[in-house]
């Protein structure tokens, strides 16, 4: 159990009750400690450093002002959360964060009461916090609620359809937007500059708000009159000023902007506000990695820095001296410049993620020819369209777990016409530390079904790039590739690229007992399983012969390869980083047997579950989608097939 006698108030507060008995004076030296505590930690062991340093003030002052957990506070994108953790009764426990077992990445409501809503993705805290406060209102409960978005999740769509809905129904929220010009990567588009421009007078809005008492005493605002008064005022407000409001013409009150930084003037702004009826917003700017002086200057990079020197601010990396492979993202990002700089048809698209994806290097390559849309899946994959539509060939970049939501998007605006276009999905498979919001599970299962898609899955660096230089051959339509987040196998990974044939497998390794079919990068693993399978039973006095094919594509599968197993084998083990329902191994069951095929087929991938974080050694050998266990399964698959002959 870490020690936290060292903290002359943070050692005290075990829940939110514990900080409401401290002065508001005392709350500067509190915030200074809980920074410093999430620095010391976060050197040890990695996590989501600067996003979560940005909002130290705004947190220790919500938790002063508000009645939590009875109040609710729901976060938005929740790296920003490790402060709420702390002083949630999680403090002793922080050291375990993103371990298997430990706390939870994200906040998470069967962690802590005082975590109201799942938050790993972003641009929901004001869709989920307006249900809350309607759910309030509908029990006669007068419970506070409060929205926090920020990092750049105001330019999601969702939180679009969410403050349009608060506008037009009854409700007592605050929203609070936390304005730090961030995402992960810098926010772009016009949202970035309007909320920058936004200035509203703290004297204005204390003169209006007892101007308002005064009218619905005398009986002459009502709340019919006030709607049309508030849309009034604000375009009073934005002619006087010369300034653009980007809630005029909807029925919020906007306040600020505010020093988010400056705890002691949060807490008097938030109490003001606390009891006011209808919808509210308050508009505060912070910096990302506040008080971490490396943070600060490069938020980008510290946003998840991995472990770091706390006193020098020296990044440690793992690296031995030896060659590594290089990231899977990598050999994307420098691919796609590659092959931009030969066909001048092509051009990238990213949401808010092209360091995270490596778009970066065509971005400071071919900057006309790039496009951070910033967090807009959907609008992501469906700008990509009308763009492939008359002529370009967009590669949109796209992390798996967040193309779930463009579904729609890639079946109504891409699929549907045969656009020429290219879905990259990055971190598929199980991600690790991030855990079940994060891991790209569900790609294979939910894409299969739709038609005129390629879904494609390079075992190795030099079949990504294979895959990339195919997919921008004329007439492929929407082609989908699919890889993981960290590294690949080969050192040597800038081979020549060359077109492979769309739906054709291919034979990695001879054998004449069981075949094991793969798809993607975990083919590596089931390598390493037939290699230790083989060597146990040769050392049993057993010896066994298994055949593997990397099948490359899941759609079209390779069905020709497949009859041609089928004939030669009984027994088949599939193995894929995706769900077993729906994915690789229910296509290569469904396809024998529809085709009456004998064949016993063992699948292997990722159970009917969430898969919980840690890391992914970790998280393979619980999913027995590890080395030990795919091999475990051959040798009883075979024990099986020899008794019954």
């Amino acid at each position: 159990m870490k020690e936290f006698s060292e903290y002359k108030l943070l050692s005290h507060i075990e829940t939110p009750a514990d900080l409401r008995k401290l002065s508001v004076d005392q709350l500067p030296l509190l915030c200074e400690e809980l920074r410093t505590d999430i620095i010391k930690e976060l050197s040890v062991n990695p996590g989501h450093l600067a996003s979560s340093l940005g909002v130290v003030e705004l947190t220790v002052a919500l938790h002063y002002v508000f009645d939590t957990p009875d109040d609710r506070i729901v976060w938005d994108v929740g790296h920003q959360a490790y402060a709420h953790k702390i002083l949630t009764g999680r403090r002793e426990r922080f050291y375990t964060n993103r371990k298997l077992g430990g706390i939870k990445p994200f906040p998470f409501p069967a962690e802590s009461p005082y975590d109201t809503f799942c938050c790993g993705h972003a641009s929901n805290s004001i869709s989920a916090a307006l249900g809350m406060a309607v759910a309030a209102y509908e029990q006669g409960n007068d419970r506070k609620v409060v929205a926090v978005i920020g990092d750049g999740a105001m330019s999601g769509g969702l939180a679009f359809e969410g403050i349009n809905n608060a506008s037009s129904t009854p409700n007592d929220m605050l929203i609070i937007l936390n304005d730090n010009n961030m995402s992960i990567d810098k926010s772009v588009g016009g949202m970035r500059q309007a909320l920058l421009d936004l200035h509203t007078s703290s004297t204005y809005n204390r003169i209006r708000y007892k101007a308002s008492l005064k009218l619905y005493e005398w009986g002459i605002l009502n709340d019919s009159r006030k709607k049309g008064l508030i849309r009034f005022n604000n375009s009073v407000k934005s002619l006087l000023t010369n300034q653009k409001n980007i809630f005029e013409g909807l029925d919020i009150r906007y306040f600020g902007p505010a020093d988010g930084h400056n705890v002691k003037s949060l807490v008097r702004v938030l109490r003001a506000i606390k009891d006011m009826k209808g919808p509210k917003l308050l508009h505060i700017h912070t910096v990302k990695g506040k008080g971490y002086l490396p943070a600060e200057n490069k938020p980008t990079i510290w946003h998840a820095p991995g472990k770091f020197d706390y006193e020098s601010g020296e990044r440690i990396t793992s690296s031995d001296g030896q060659p590594q492979p290089p990231k899977f993202q990598d050999v994307f990002g420098n691919t796609l410049l590659e092959l931009a700089q030969q066909n001048p048809r092509i051009v990238g698209v990213t949401p808010a993620m092209p360091t995270g994806c490596s778009m970066n290097i065509m971005m400071k390559a071919l900057p006309k020819r790039t496009f951070d849309v910033g967090i807009a899946e959907g609008h992501a994959v469906t700008f990509s369209g009308g763009m492939a539509k008359d002529g370009l060939l967009p590669f949109c970049n796209i992390y798996s777990s967040f193309m779930q939501r463009a579904y729609d998007n890639i079946i109504h605006d891409a699929a549907i016409m045969r656009l020429n276009m290219v879905l990259c999905l990055d971190r598929a498979g199980l991600v690790g530390e991030d855990g079940p919001t994060h891991h790209g599970a569900f790609d294979l299962a939910f894409l299969r079904p739709i038609p005129n898609l390629t879904i494609a899955s390079p075992l190795d660096e030099h079949e990504l790039r294979h895959m990339m230089y195919t997919a921008q051959l004329p007439d492929h339509g929407t082609f989908v590739i699919r890889y993981p987040r960290g590294r690949g196998s080969q050192v040597n990974w800038q081979c020549p690229m060359q077109e492979i044939p769309v739906g054709r497998g291919r034979q990695l390794k001879e054998g004449r007992d069981l075949a094991v079919l793969s798809l993607g990068p975990i083919g590596t693993e089931a390598a390493n399983a037939i290699v230790r399978a083989e060597m146990q039973a040769a050392n049993a006095g057993h010896p066994v012969s298994i055949a593997h094919y990397d099948m490359r594509f899941l759609k079209p599968l390779d069905t020709e390869m497949l009859d041609s197993i089928a004939k030669n084998f009984t027994q088949i083990i599939t193995v894929e980083d995706g769900v077993l329902n729906g994915g690789f191994g229910s296509a290569v069951v469904e396809y024998l047997s529809d085709h009456n095929a004998k064949v016993q087929v063992h699948r292997v991938g990722i159970p009917d579950e969430f898969v919980q974080h840690g890391t992914i050694p970790q998280l393979r050998k619980i999913t027995h989608t590890d080395a030990d266990s795919i091999a475990e399964l051959i040798l009883n698959s075979l024990k099986v097939s020899q008794s019954e002959s």
